[in-house]
């Protein structure tokens, strides 16, 4: 089954070119996927009082074009399995043009896990009668990202302290701030152009620790890695331009 869900996009969301931020976008698709897991009964709702809760692991998104401030913006989004401990979940973005018709602008795939917050381990909890027909099926058509290489040799290098603006509910930095803190070190042109972003979430990194943030230009695009406290990946992306 599809879910839709409107939005317009607001001032504080936008950049000094009126796009919408690319970590926002981010912020819009976790949402999404929190609201339809809380209407379907496996949300934060159901799981935060007995200290599990989702977290992202992975996402790759394409985009042909940033929404401006004040469009309408409809993402539309479906469960595509749940396998092997993680859920995959898919969805379409589309704005609404001037003439009331609806255009699709990106795509993107995503998958997630249930972290038990006391032993911060992921837990299989797929068993549950709850996930019984929420599966839709339908698989989109992005190709898999390419594995990231550790970078050895970076472009540049900056750390940051994860702060308190920067953890959520699930006590860790947000999925959205790892991305933020990425763009704010060095961001590829990508305004006008196709965009697309690969973004994996490996460890956590705590309220209170460093967060090196490693980047890398490549010919096509930008690289990145950021370093928690224990010397681990905690996050690694890349950015691609398409011409």
């Amino acid at each position: 089954m599809k879910y839709f869900f409107d939005y317009e996009i607001k001032y504080q969301e936008v950049d000094a070119a009126k796009r919408l931020r690319l970590p926002n976008m981010e912020n819009y698709l976790l949402e999404v996927a929190g609201n339809i897991a809380d209407q379907l009964g496996f949300g934060i709702v159901r799981l935060h009082p007995e200290r599990k809760t989702w977290v992202l692991t992975r996402l790759s998104m394409v985009l042909d074009y940033l929404p401006t401030y004040l469009e309408h913006m409809t993402i539309e989004t479906w469960i595509e399995s749940n396998a092997h401990m993680l859920s995959t979940r898919d969805f379409r973005i589309y704005i609404t043009d001037k003439d009331g018709s609806r255009r699709q602008i990106g795509e993107c795939t995503s998958q997630w896990a249930v972290l038990d917050m006391d032993k911060r381990e992921i837990v299989n909890i797929f068993d549950n009668p709850i996930f019984e027909g929420a599966i839709d099926g339908e698989k989109l058509d992005i190709p898999r990202a390419a594995r990231l290489a550790p970078i050895t040799e970076p472009t540049g290098v900056e750390t940051h302290m994860v702060q308190y603006t920067d953890v959520d509910y699930n006590e860790h930095c947000n999925s959205c701030k790892y991305l933020e803190k990425m763009v704010n070190v060095a961001r590829p042109d990508y305004l006008g152009h196709r965009v697309r972003l690969d973004i994996s979430y490996q460890h956590e990194a705590r309220v209170g620790e460093p967060l090196e943030t490693r980047y890398l230009v490549v010919p096509d695009g930008i690289q990145y890695q950021q370093i928690n406290a224990k010397g681990e990946t905690a996050c690694a992306a890349k950015i691609t331009v398409y011409s």
